[in-house]
């Protein structure tokens, strides 16, 4: 299974935000995450609306970690950044002439369930723990 770019910057900035208890702008986590800006922004902005961040506006505004994010399931949360998509796209179009006796199909939904299975006993706090957060720490140091 493959995580979408979303997902993976969606980690990222929680793993990164959860590491550091100040305030870091879009531009510094573009910058620490090595991501594109406008595309991290997009991120930060679904992240916040799930109440994963919290956002001051302003002059000395940023994002920081909002304060239940810490135990917040991996799993869940890839499930939800990730949305309803499935591993193959049976439906596209034109819609795959196997589908109606394929067995493939259910397989693989029930591997990727396993996968979000074993992501769902690990929280967004754990991902911090060392050595992760002191790695963690040392990004965008000026």
């Amino acid at each position: 299974m493959h995580l979408n770019r979303s997902t993976d910057i969606g980690l990222r900035v929680l793993m990164l935000s959860a590491a550091r208890d100040d305030l870091r702008t879009i531009d510094e986590l573009a910058e620490s995450l090595a991501v594109p800006r406008h595309h991290l922004a997009k991120v930060v902005q679904r992240l916040h609306h799930l109440g994963l961040l919290e956002t001051v506006r302003g002059r000395s505004g940023g994002v920081r970690l909002a304060p239940e994010a810490a135990t917040t399931s991996v799993g869940r949360l890839v499930r939800e950044l990730e949305g309803g998509t499935e591993v193959v796209d049976c439906d596209g179009t034109p819609p795959c002439p196997l589908s109606q006796g394929c067995r493939l199909r259910g397989a693989l939904r029930r591997a990727q369930e396993a996968f979000y299975v074993a992501l769902d006993p690990i929280t967004v706090g754990d991902l911090t723990q060392p050595p992760a957060k002191q790695l963690l720490l040392s990004l965008g140091r000026d």
